[in-house]
C-alpha cells in the first residue's frame, strides 16, 4: 500500500484529517529544506507537499513566484529537490512526500528518468500543474509502475464528466481548488466548498485534500469538517519569506502556524 493511502486510512480510522503544508524546496536556501520537513512533521504535518522550483509558476501567486525565485536564485534544481527527499527518508520512512510542480523540469529529466528517480529517492506522489489526466495517459503507466501517485487540481468550475475522468485517472488523493484564481488568492466561502467536495465525492473514490485559501488555525479547522485533508501553502511561504534574513528562524514561525491549524482541526 502506498504511503499516501495507508496515511488517509489511519487518520480515518482515527477520525482526523489530514494536515498537507506545501512549501518551496531550497527556498531561502538549500541547507534549509530537510530540517523544515522534519520541523512540519514534528508540528503535526502528515503530508508534505514540496514545490519544485520553476522560473515561470503561473497557477501561483506572488507569494510562491517569489518563493521560486528565492530558490532558483540559491541553484535549486529538480535533482536537488530529490535529493533532499533522499536525506529525508534517512529519518523519516513514514511520512508521505508528494513533488508539485510544473512539467518543464520533468520533461528535460525526461518521464522515464524522473519515474525512477522520484520512487528510488522516496518520493510518494506528484502533482504536475500543467500536466490534465487527458495528456497523463503515456506518462501515467510510467508512474504507476515507479508506484508514485499521480494527484490531480480539481477546480470550482470542473464539470461532473471532468471530475469522474480526473478521479479515474489520479491516485492518492484529489487536490480540490477552493477558489477560482492563483494561490493565495481571496476568501473562503466553507459553505460553497462543502458543495463542491460533496459532489467530487459522489464522482471520484479518493480522499479529497482542499487548498487555496487557508490562511489559519480557523480556517484550517473549518475546511476539516467538509475534507479529508487541509493544504496550506501561502500562509507557510509568508513565514519562509518573514525570516530568509535569519533562516534558524524558519523551523520555529512555520511550526507555530501549522501546531496552531493541527491543534484546531483536532478538536471535534
Amino acid at each position: 500500500m502506498s504511503r499516501i493511502k495507508g496515511c488517509f486510512e489511519r487518520l480515518a480510522g482515527q477520525q482526523r484529517k489530514a494536515l498537507i503544508p506545501f512549501v518551496t524546496a531550497g527556498d531561502p536556501q538549500k541547507s534549509v529544506t530537510v530540517p523544515l520537513m522534519h520541523a512540519m512533521v514534528e508540528a503535526g504535518a502528515d503530508i508534505i507537499e514540496l514545490g519544485v522550483p520553476f522560473s515561470d509558476p503561473m497557477a501561483d501567486g506572488p507569494v510562491i513566484q517569489l518563493a521560486c525565485e528565492r530558490s532558483l536564485a540559491a541553484g535549486t534544481s529538480l535533482h536537488d529537490v530529490l535529493d533532499m527527499v533522499r536525506e529525508f527518508r534517512q529519518q523519516d520512512n513514514q511520512t508521505p512526500v508528494v513533488l508539485m510542480g510544473y512539467l518543464n523540469p520533468v520533461e528535460v529529466m525526461g518521464y522515464p528518468a524522473f519515474a525512477k528517480a522520484a520512487q528510488d529517492a522516496g518520493v510518494d506522489g506528484v502533482l504536475l500543474v500543467d500536466l490534465p489526466p487527458e495528456e497523463a495517459v503515456e506518462v501515467k503507466p510510467l508512474f504507476d509502475q515507479q508506484q508514485l501517485d499521480m494527484i490531480f487540481l480539481v477546480a470550482p468550475t470542473t464539470t461532473d464528466a471532468r471530475i469522474k475522468l480526473i478521479g479515474e485517472a489520479a491516485s492518492g488523493y484529489l487536490y480540490y481548488v477552493s477558489l477560482k484564481g492563483v494561490t493565495g488568492a481571496a476568501t473562503l466561502n466553507v459553505e460553497e466548498v462543502a458543495g463542491r467536495v460533496e459532489t467530487i465525492r459522489n464522482l471520484a473514490k479518493l480522499p479529497i485534500g482542499v487548498g487555496f485559501g487557508i490562511k489559519d488555525a480557523d480556517s484550517a479547522q473549518a475546511i476539516s469538517r467538509v475534507a479529508d485533508g487541509v493544504v496550506v501553502g501561502s500562509a507557510l511561504v509568508n513565514q519562509v519569506a518573514a525570516n530568509q534574513a535569519t533562516p534558524d528562524a524558519i523551523n520555529g514561525a512555520v511550526s507555530e502556524v501549522l501546531a496552531a491549524m493541527r491543534n484546531a482541526m483536532d478538536q471535534h
